[in-house]
């Protein structure tokens, strides 16, 4: 356990950061990993689409009171990784997908199915962005995959009023324009949304607020518009995706924002740390660099995220 006191009370009030091997032995509930009270941040999988890190794909808890409140993202491996922590389906008030990509939206059928075990009988809502030409919008998505036409059929009783467990609940975000949508929210936590950038993909960026705390999801985005930054402004925890090196040249930088970048956000929006995440072969071993390029800019806690992982507020 890594605490580091030694930063300005203002700045962290408290930062706990529990690293644990990624081998199943090594989950068995909760509290290994996350505390009882107040609000914590797990990262069930900080990969990205290639499956040669040994990473799960992008997967977020957050915790509210050791209850698993919001999912963020569903890459390859959160439903495992889920049930390792000792996450209950039923205490999920929602999820929230940045973008549909695979590597974000897989294991999907794998929550839906497994919370029909769960014993959980409410409602189940489902944030994700509007469609494009090259993707289909969150509803669509969610149609194709277990509506009665879909690849699980048997799954689509969850679509109906006549659900016997529990129903899900699509909403479009709106994914281009710069307008703010804010309209869910629950007496433990407000969601909110902006469109970003992310080369032809519709994509999101999303806040979390649980009282006076807040997190913000990035997701996969280049920040044309200079939008994150007056997004996260002030935000706890920046939970930003590190896909790429410095000297990324090329159609990737249409999609992605480099460390540079990062730092200049970070600056600008105050967050108080700032987790790297979704991580891949062009960025891992390069992190010296990484640091070094973002500190020119943010001076606040830095860290870089790896499975299991899981930060108090």
């Amino acid at each position: 356990m890594i605490t580091p006191t030694s930063l300005p009370a203002r700045r962290i009030i408290s930062i706990i950061v529990l690293s644990v091997l990624a081998l199943p032995g090594h989950a068995a509930n909760p509290q290994r990993f996350c505390g009882k009270e107040g609000v914590w941040l797990q990262i069930l999988g900080s990969g990205g689409a290639e499956r040669t890190d040994q990473r799960g794909g992008a997967g977020y808890i957050v915790w509210l009171n050791d209850k698993a409140k919001l999912l963020v993202d569903l890459g390859v491996g959160s439903a495992l990784r889920f049930e390792e922590v000792g996450a209950k389906f039923e205490d999920v008030d929602a999820i929230a997908f940045t973008s549909l990509q695979s590597d974000h939206s897989v294991d999907f059928p794998a929550f839906v199915q497994g919370a029909s075990f769960s014993g959980r009988t409410r409602v189940l809502p489902v944030f994700g962005p509007e469609g494009s030409d090259v993707m289909p919008a969150t509803s669509a998505f969610v149609n194709r995959l277990i509506g009665p036409q879909g690849a699980y059929p048997l799954l689509a009783q969850h679509l109906t009023r006549q659900a016997t467990s529990y129903r899900i609940d699509v909403t479009d975000i709106p994914a281009a324009g710069t307008r703010r949508w804010a309209r869910f929210g629950n007496a433990d936590l407000r969601l909110a949304a902006i469109a970003v950038h992310h080369g032809s993909i519709p994509a999101v960026a999303w806040r979390v607020t649980l009282g006076a705390q807040s997190i913000t999801f990035t997701g996969d985005f280049n920040d044309e518009g200079n939008t994150m930054a007056a997004f996260a402004k002030g935000t706890d925890a920046l939970v930003i995706d590190h896909s790429l090196e410095e000297g990324a040249r090329g159609a990737v930088r249409d999609e992605h924002v480099v460390p540079s970048q990062i730092g200049k956000i970070a600056a600008q929006a105050g967050a108080r740390m700032v987790i790297l995440s979704h991580r891949t072969n062009r960025t891992r071993s390069r992190e010296s660099m990484t640091e070094a390029a973002i500190r020119k800019h943010y001076a606040g806690p830095l860290l870089f995220a790896s499975d299991y992982e899981c930060w108090g507020l």
